[in-house]
């Protein structure tokens, strides 16, 4: 198989562009490094078909690996011929090459095998035939053998349908055939175990939908609700016509010996063989398929949430709300810094509104809050009436936020919140990740598990090791989207840089703690396991502001710096003139930005 082509041909690409993409994703380059630094090579290739491109390389590769794993094999057992080496190489998906591997694969002790053992494969040859002239008990007596356990006709004749039925299980060509009926014209259905019981699956009590058609969402809940035990789901395939087709290839001659025993074991052949292997085939196909939407839709979501534009250069009150336990505020400055903690209860069953009120005037003139940032959880409703109600009684100009918490918890009772905030409970980090979140959406975000932001349905139901590694990879690719200011980010941010692992990262932080601010991209090179490759994949994603060169704090990836120096030569520039317009438009775009987000969140 030419990878490089089948590439091309799924992905819609050109020849040149999956080739030149193969090549760099195996000299050890990101997809962040990729899409944005390579671009030429690759004909501008973005991050996603990066990497559908990537996985897709993965598994037809092991696609490739499997293919030669499996003619070894054959060709071991001396049975390979032209004709199936060819076919094996043909196979588009690992299915296929497993369907032609079942009949040469090493079994484990089956009916077939003991009847093997028994010395009973020359009558099943002789049935299958099909050219006895005599009855097949009769052929039988030749097998009977005290020696072998073959005690009477009977059973010589069980025994050889026996090795009949699996040979007829283990043809690819057949299962290929019951496979592809299946999908196209089977049904999945479902029924629930006890119709009296309440649950949220009485939709699917009564349940049935052709398996072509049925939406992912659905298969996802009949999962679950089969892993609930409330469940039972079954595939029904279309079964007149598999066992038709099943008798008419088994059975080629006019036989009155035979053809009634051969049509029993065709029909044994389906239902104890291969009708259970397809079924776990095709519901695993659409489970995975579910899955990948899913998947898909989480990263959508995720994205959106993480590109969030950040509002910066305000103090903001982080507000936890809750009832019994009060209300966690956490007052963060425009840098991120928590200033103080408070608590205060203006909910039930306290219901201290006055009290509550004038501490949070007290904070407002003290700290000159100007933002007030409310996690949507339990009692969010009542503290925004607080709010409310707050906002009218001063003159100061004050705003506020309903802001999605999912994943706050989560956060503040982890071990790198205990590391950052080493004094604080877990409500008083909680309303400090509120602020934050609102701050910098996307430094705050990545320090949570992308699986317990709360940005799709099914999370629980999806394979979690191919979740996990999607929203990822959607994490990584908006860090590297939007660049890390080398001299502020947290290890937990910095790690999801192109090129930098987890160790990097906090010898990253731990060399800026030591050394003071970074004040150019080449120092990068002194941090300890950060070396040449992995400052190529990262440099143009760590910006430096007001470092001893402008370029630093842009995209331009120091590998490009003459040429863009020659470019802003040819065009009467020098870099010290794009620090002039990097403060200009910073400080422009940062109260533009605020005024917006301010705007459109009220």
């Amino acid at each position: 198989m030419d990878i490089i082509k089948q590439l091309k041909e799924e992905l819609g690409i050109r020849y040149e562009q999956a080739e030149a993409a193969v090549k760099l994703i195996d000299e050890g380059n990101t997809i962040p490094f990729i899409a944005r630094y390579r671009k030429e090579a690759t004909g501008s290739l973005n991050d996603e078909v990066l990497r559908n491109l990537n996985e897709r390389l993965v598994y037809l590769r092991n696609l490739e690996e499997r293919k030669n794993q499996v003619i070894e094999s054959i060709g071991e057992q001396g049975k390979l011929t032209e004709e199936l080496k060819n076919a094996i190489l043909a196979a588009q998906t690992l299915v296929v090459v497993e369907d032609l591997y079942r009949p040469y694969r090493p079994k484990r002790r089956t009916r077939a095998t003991i009847a093997k053992d028994k010395g009973l494969e020359p009558l099943a040859r002789l049935i299958l035939a099909q050219e006895l002239s005599v009855p097949v008990l009769e052929a039988a007596k030749e097998y009977l053998s005290e020696e072998k356990g073959v005690a009477s006709e009977e059973e010589a004749v069980s025994g050889a349908l026996d090795i009949i039925a699996e040979q007829i299980s283990d043809m690819a060509e057949y299962r290929m055939y019951i496979r592809r009926l299946t999908s196209q014209e089977g049904l999945i259905t479902s029924e629930a175990r006890d119709e009296k019981q309440q649950s949220v699956y009485e939709t699917y009590y009564h349940f049935s939908e052709k398996i072509a058609s049925v939406a992912g969402h659905r298969v996802l809940a009949l999962n679950r609700g089969e892993n609930e035990k409330i469940l039972t789901v079954r595939i029904e395939a279309p079964e007149d016509k598999i066992r038709s087709y099943l008798k008419k290839q088994v059975i080629t001659k006019d036989n009155p010996h035979t053809n009634e025993l051969l049509a029993k074991t065709a029909d044994d052949a389906y239902d104890r063989l291969i009708a259970p292997a397809i079924e776990r085939e095709i519901r695993n196909e659409l489970t995975e398929k579910a899955e990948d939407g899913a998947i898909r839709v989480f990263g959508r979501n995720l994205t959106q949430l993480l590109m969030q534009p950040p509002i910066t250069g305000q103090v903001v009150l982080g507000w936890d709300p809750a009832f019994r336990t009060g209300c966690k505020l956490a007052v963060v400055d425009s840098t991120g810094k928590v200033l103080v903690t408070v608590v205060i209860y203006p909910t039930a069953p306290q219901f201290r509104v006055e009290e509550s009120k004038r501490i949070l005037k007290n904070l407002i003139k003290k700290y000159h809050i100007t933002l007030i940032s409310v996690g949507n959880g339990t009692a969010s409703r009542e503290s925004e009436q607080v709010i409310v109600e707050l906002l009218k009684e001063i003159d100061d100009k004050v705003q506020y936020v309903i802001v999605n918490e999912a994943g706050a918890s989560v956060y503040s009772a982890s071990r790198l919140a205990t590391e950052e905030f080493p004094n604080f409970d877990v409500g008083q980090r909680s309303a400090a990740s509120i602020a934050r979140r609102l701050q910098d959406p996307l430094a705050e975000l990545v320090k949570i598990d992308p699986k317990s932001i709360g940005v799709g349905q099914y999370q629980h139901d999806c394979n979690q090791k191919k979740l996990g590694e999607a929203l990822n990879g959607v994490v990584e690719d908006c860090v590297n989207k939007v660049g890390v200011d080398l001299n502020t980010a947290s290890a937990s941010l910095l790690e999801y840089v192109s090129g930098v692992s987890k160790t990097i990262a906090r010898n990253i932080v731990a060399y800026r703690e030591e050394h003071g601010r970074f004040t150019n991209r080449s120092q990068l090179l002194d941090v300890p396991k950060l070396g040449p490759k992995a400052f190529e994949q990262c440099a143009g994603f760590l910006r430096i502001a007001d470092g001893e060169n402008p370029l630093d704090a842009t995209s331009v990836h120091p590998e490009s710096y003459p040429a863009a120096e020659k470019l802003l030569a040819k065009l009467g520039f020098t870099p010290a003139d794009i620090r002039k317009v990097q403060l200009q438009t910073g400080q422009t775009e940062d109260k533009q930005q605020t005024g917006r987000e301010c705007r459109k969140k009220k």
